[in-house]
This record gives structure tokens, sequence and C-alpha cells, in this order.
């Protein structure tokens, strides 16, 4: 019982520290060896997974997580990002699923799901409306946000 409220509480941390734009905050409750996935970058492990949140963790994004809920040892948390999608200037209303794993206060493995064809259709206007759901169009998303999570890391390297 200790564990399973030690855990809701490394998540609603997590979310009030991503509803304040504090990436420093969030990531202290990563573990070091953190396992994220979403529909957009794949599969990233651990300082991947900290520069995509330094990366896209801005003041101007509204993040709102319900109260998390523990089921099947997993902590799940459904939340709604609502920002402006930089390279288009169109809003974007994400609806995702979080599933976090959280041993001993560190969230070990944390996996996003949300709909790749809707972000798109609100992101990209009409292509992404008619042509998000395919394959090509996802491999190119995905493609353009780890090509700028790399230059990101790398800009950090050089500061």
């Amino acid at each position: 019982m200790e564990e399973r409220l030690k855990a809701l509480e490394t998540a609603q941390q997590f979310y009030a520290a991503f509803a304040k734009a504090d990436a420093n905050e969030m990531l202290k409750h990563y573990g070091s060896e953190i396992i994220f996935s979403d529909p957009v970058f794949g599969i990233l492990k651990g300082e991947q997974a900290f520069a995509m949140w330094r990366m896209l963790v801005r003041p101007g994004i509204d993040i709102q997580a319900k109260e998390p809920e523990f089921a099947d040892n997993k902590v799940i948390v459904n939340w709604r990002a609502t920002y402006i999608y930089s390279p288009t200037g169109r809003k974007v209303v994400n609806h995702v699923k979080a599933q976090m794993t959280i041993r001993d206060g560190k969230i070990i493995a944390h996996h996003d799901t949300f709909s790749l064809w809707r972000w798109s259709a609100q992101a990209l206007g009409l292509s992404g409306y008619f042509l998000g759901w395919t394959s090509v169009v996802k491999r190119k998303i995905s493609s353009m946000a780890n090509a700028n999570l790399r230059k990101f890391m790398e800009k950090q390297k050089e500061v």
C-alpha cells in the first residue's frame, strides 16, 4: 500500500511540475535509466528522454492532468496539452494517456499514447487531416521530431 501511494504522489508531482512548465522539476521524478515512448518520438532512453522534455516544455503550454490512478502495477494519468505548434502557428489540443511504472519514488518507464492522426490534423491542417493517418506521414513526423531532438542535444553539449 505504501509503494502504491508513493507512486501516485510521484505522478502527481511530475504533472504539477509539467503544468508549471518546469522541466527540471519534472525530471527529478525520472530514474536515470528511464524508458519513455510515444507515437512521435518512439522509444527514448535515459538522457534522450530527459532532453526531449527539456526541449518541449515551455511556458505557454497548458497542461491539465486528471488524478492519477493505479492499475496493474502501473500509474495511469489522463492529461491534456493545449499549445501552439510553432512550425505552423496552429493550436493543438492533445489528449494523452500516460502509463508509468514507478519504483522507489522514481518513474522508470513512461508510455504516452494519443492519436497521431488527430494531432497531425490540428498541427498540420488539411494535409494532416487527409494524410496524417498514413505510415509515410507518421514516419516523417517522427523523423523530424527525432532530428530536432538530436540537434537540441548537440546544442546542449556545446553549452
